[in-house]
């Protein structure tokens, strides 16, 4: 087939627009595939990249990107059977053979490699993947046109892993911190795990879309302070005769005044999971932890082996997606993320080639 000609937006600094440039992708090797990207959609963790907050591990220049769908046109010779599928790329591929992985911790493997992180990404026309954790996607996408599934590749499966970690189960409370592009799918998982469930936001376009999709109270976050926040939510659980402990509460706004609310809420027994990312500090009571018996864990990614589910899922019209994204033309991209930093995207976007 030879060189396969490509195109995409590089990340050449912090602060600088990304720079449109021509590159040609070898033959995929051994157990690799050249994917035609469908769709990418720009997530939080892109936006620290571009302004230097967060390195990536690949210095720049670098197509950043790691959510994303596309299509199988090349593959090596001991992976051809991946020829013209539909796939969802996850944005952790793990190696598969180390202590972590074997220990089904995979998501956090430390020879991870990310895209957009580790090597080139989908803010481009083509990227070359290892197809081992690969997502197959069906060949009947319903309604869906296949770039708009490439937010399964994190927004959606990061906060269902989230959700599997926390042992939530029906009847009980889940707090979610920030229902911004991750945060929107936590409460539709909740809801779908038939939770009780409360959005917490300073935003009001934000929480009336929650309401709308899964979340049963709403509290404005810049009406209510930190020290009320908790009193708020008692007195609403008391109204509904509703658990007032075992909240499972899930962070992720990636603020540190989220993650200060998120961690007044911590309850008896409850469990707190951190899934939004900040560099800010944060000053906390760790003792907590021990006098509400309580737990708390992180989340990082989401293991590849849950990708079908939430694909399932999202094709059977469980967790709401057209609504929540929009596509916009990859060569705007720099529009786009000023657009996203100024806080003027109602939804979340998907660069399309």
């Amino acid at each position: 087939m030879g060189a396969i000609p490509a195109w995409g937006m590089f990340f050449v600094g912090p602060d600088q627009p990304m720079q449109r440039r021509a590159f040609d992708l070898p033959e995929p090797g051994a157990g690799e595939v050249i994917v035609a990207v469908a769709g990418c959609g720009l997530c939080h963790t892109d936006l620290g990249f571009l302004s230097g907050a967060v390195k990536t591990r690949k210095p720049p220049p670098l197509v950043l990107g790691h959510e994303i769908s596309g299509r199988v046109i090349a593959a090596g010779a001991d992976v051809r059977h991946w020829l013209d599928k539909a796939v969802v790329v996850p944005a952790v591929l793990p190696c598969g053979q180390c202590e972590l992985c074997d220990a089904g911790r995979d998501n956090i493997c430390q020879r991870q490699r990310m895209p957009g992180n580790d090597f080139d990404g989908g803010f481009a026309s083509h990227l070359c993947v290892p197809a081992r954790f690969l997502c197959a996607l069906p060949d009947d996408l319903g309604p869906f046109p296949l770039a708009e599934l490439s937010v399964v590749a994190d927004a959606i499966t990061t906060p269902y892993q989230s959700l599997l970690r926390s042992g939530l189960r029906a009847g009980e409370v889940a707090v979610v911190i920030g229902v911004g592009g991750v945060g929107l799918y936590l409460v539709q998982h909740a809801r779908n795990a038939g939770a009780h469930v409360v959005a917490v936001d300073v935003d009001a376009r934000r929480l009336a879309i929650a309401l709308a999709q899964g979340a049963q109270c709403a509290v404005d976050a810049a009406a209510v302070g930190e020290r009320e926040l908790r009193q708020h939510l008692r007195d609403w659980c008391r109204q509904h005769a509703l658990p007032e402990n075992r909240w499972r509460v899930f962070e992720t706004s990636g603020t540190a005044a989220g993650q200060r609310s998120a961690w007044s809420l911590l309850s008896h027994a409850g469990t707190l999971g951190v899934v939004g990312f900040t560099m800010d500090r944060v000053e906390l009571r760790l003792s907590n932890v021990m006098a509400f018996d309580a737990d708390v864990f992180g989340n990082w990614g989401c293991r590849p082996a849950h990708y079908p589910a939430v694909v399932a899922e999202v094709l059977a019209g469980r967790v709401q997606v057209r609504d929540n994204v929009r596509q916009y033309p990859l060569a705007d991209l720099n529009a786009v993320v000023a657009d996203a930093r100024a806080h003027r995207l109602d939804r979340r976007a998907v660069l399309v080639p």
